[in-house]
């Protein structure tokens, strides 16, 4: 199989799982966000986990559902927190309805994942503890991004920290929840935990730099958003290490203000163009990949999983979505 072949047949779950019945405007805005879109990338790498740790990795799809369904939570209440308008390039579900109803139907996914987990028996317990873990280490991530905006002296490390626990920590329980299922030994089992959470990170980083440079037609989401929000992502803090006094003033001043227009979007951009950021960016990229390809040499995974894996790795590095 490939990963075409996983995509379709957990898109094909999904729909089966993921209903729309009353109170439907409870379960309507539920179904919305699962079907416009996403890369599934988790819940695909359940399945694939499970598959190369020599496991069935039919087993693993309500595991896959279930992260599926707590990222996508997960981006209906951020996208109330930063007052987003657009998600996957269509209109957030707090738009489309309203405020109560994103918050309400958020609950409700959360709440469903737990349901989908019912499905396991003898690995519920371990399953549970690792979810349960990443889910608070998510709303932590979260809680960091929140409290960065109004801070002036993140640091890198801090940075790194904030994108470890929202992002790569779910791609790393995707990973492990799919070794357990399995049934692979503790240490293969952390080995392709770590292998996710370097990813993760990397994926995170990319996620940044398109934020600012990539396409909105391909990336799905609003350019420069990170800006407008005054985000101190890895491209500003890095920014900052390097801007001459004058140039610093004025990145300092539209971070100090709550102004979203373009021109601000620009000239930030033209910031980081000038002190050559997308490129330190992308060596950040690259030291992240590589330290998920040490651990995942480190694991007993199928020679076919290892090279599964590299690949993903390497498509990381050149994604433009």
């Amino acid at each position: 199989m490939n990963l075409s072949d996983y995509k379709k047949e957990f898109l094909t779950y999904l729909n089966k799982e993921i209903q729309i019945k009353e109170p439907k405007n409870l379960y309507e805005p539920i179904h919305y966000i699962l079907q416009i879109g996403g890369k599934r990338l988790r819940p695909i790498l359940t399945l694939v986990s499970a598959h190369f740790f020599n496991g069935d990795y039919k087993k693993a799809l309500p595991a896959a559902l279930a992260i599926e369904v707590f990222h996508n939570f997960t981006l209906v209440h951020d996208d109330i927190m930063d007052e987003a308008p657009i998600r996957r390039g269509k209109t957030t579900v707090h738009k489309k309805w309203n405020l109560n109803t994103g918050i309400l139907s958020g609950d409700a996914m959360m709440l469903h994942t737990n349901q989908l987990m019912e499905a396991y028996d003898d690995e519920f317990k371990e399953l549970m503890v690792l979810f349960n873990k990443t889910a608070l280490e998510v709303c932590e991530g979260q809680q960091y991004d929140v409290d960065f905006e109004t801070r002036t002296d993140v640091t890198i490390n801090e940075y790194i920290k904030m994108i470890t626990y929202k992002t790569a920590v779910l791609v790393a329980c995707s990973l492990k929840m799919g070794a357990i299922i399995a049934g692979a030994n503790k240490v293969d089992a952390n080995s392709i935990y770590y292998y996710g959470l370097n990813l993760g990170i990397a994926f995170q980083l990319q996620d940044d730099y398109l934020d600012t440079f990539g396409d909105q037609a391909t990336f799905g989401k609003l350019i420069g958003g990170d800006i407008l929000e005054n985000k101190k992502t890895f491209l500003y803090l890095k920014l900052l290490k390097v801007i001459s006094e004058d140039d610093k003033k004025i990145l300092l001043n539209y971070f100090s203000t709550t102004e979203k227009s373009d021109k601000k979007i620009n000239t930030v951009t033209l910031l980081y163009s000038k002190y050559k950021i997308p490129a330190l960016v992308k060596e950040e990229i690259t030291y992240y990949t590589k330290r998920s390809y040490k651990n995942l040499g480190d694991s007993s995974i199928t020679e076919d999983g290892k090279l599964f894996f590299t690949k993903l790795g390497d498509e990381l590095l050149n994604r433009t979505v």
